[in-house]
């Protein structure tokens, strides 16, 4: 796995469950994540992966991608979205439940928060990574479209008209606490990923190794740090479900 804030925080959370299960492999439930960008690097990392999409192409991308690096066998494919996460995960819960890219796009948010804290092992933790609303404002008024950016800040839920936004949603820090908190989980993280990088022009990175390592070094220290976490291109939380 990389080793950006996100994956740091990921890594940490996996050697905890590793901890509590004997070292047992950690049970993850990724739902949403069908073309493997997560699932395949967990499966690599020794994790027990259900997978859960209802794309039948995501999940044939994941076998693919599972097939090639190896871990097939650790990754079990299973089509569906949050209204059937009952019936596919892991028997007792997992111990880490992954949303990443998953809340922006339901048509009912808080359900969809209660199905993944429902599926979540009693002490495991849920994985959110959610589009900020911020970040959306500041691209579009740098792009000199101030329509967008002044409609990003005034709709409830920093969102363009429905013609031309694919996203249900956009979150801000307090907003993302505030679902999590609602489906009884306890929110013990909220960073940014993305929240220099996106800015720096490629320029200054090319053919310069040491400007590549400090800049991985920046986004580490700014993800959580006020208000550069909150200008981040995406908001991560991690939310943990009581023992």
């Amino acid at each position: 796995m990389r080793s950006d804030a996100v994956h740091q925080v990921l890594e940490a959370e996996l050697d905890a469950a590793r901890r509590r299960r004997g070292g047992r492999p950690p049970r993850v439930l990724d739902v949403g994540g069908g073309s493997g960008v997560w699932a395949v690097p967990l499966a690599s990392a020794g994790c027990s992966v259900t997978v859960v999409d209802p794309s039948p192409n995501a999940l044939a991308m994941l076998q693919r991608r599972a097939v090639d690096a190896g871990v097939a066998d650790q990754i079990t494919p299973l089509q569906g979205d949050t209204d059937a996460l009952s019936a596919l995960s892991p028997e007792g819960g997992a111990d880490l439940v992954l949303a990443h890219g998953l809340l922006e796009v339901v048509d009912d948010v808080e359900a969809a928060v209660s199905a993944l804290a429902e599926a979540t092992a009693p002490g495991g933790a849920v994985s959110v990574l959610a589009a900020n609303r911020y970040a959306a404002v500041l691209g579009w008024a740098l792009a000199g479209r101030l329509a967008e950016a002044l409609q990003l800040i005034q709709d409830p839920n920093g969102r363009l008209d429905e013609a031309s936004d694919t996203l249900q949603r956009r979150f801000d820090t307090d907003g993302l606490r505030e679902v999590l908190a609602g489906a009884g989980l306890t929110v013990e993280l909220i960073q940014g990923q993305g929240v220099l990088s996106d800015l720096v022009p490629g320029s200054a990175l090319d053919n310069n190794p040491r400007a590549a390592d400090t800049m991985a070094e920046l986004e580490r220290a700014a993800a959580l740090r006020a208000p550069l976490r909150d200008i981040a291109t995406r908001l991560h939380a991690i939310a943990r479900r009581p023992a």
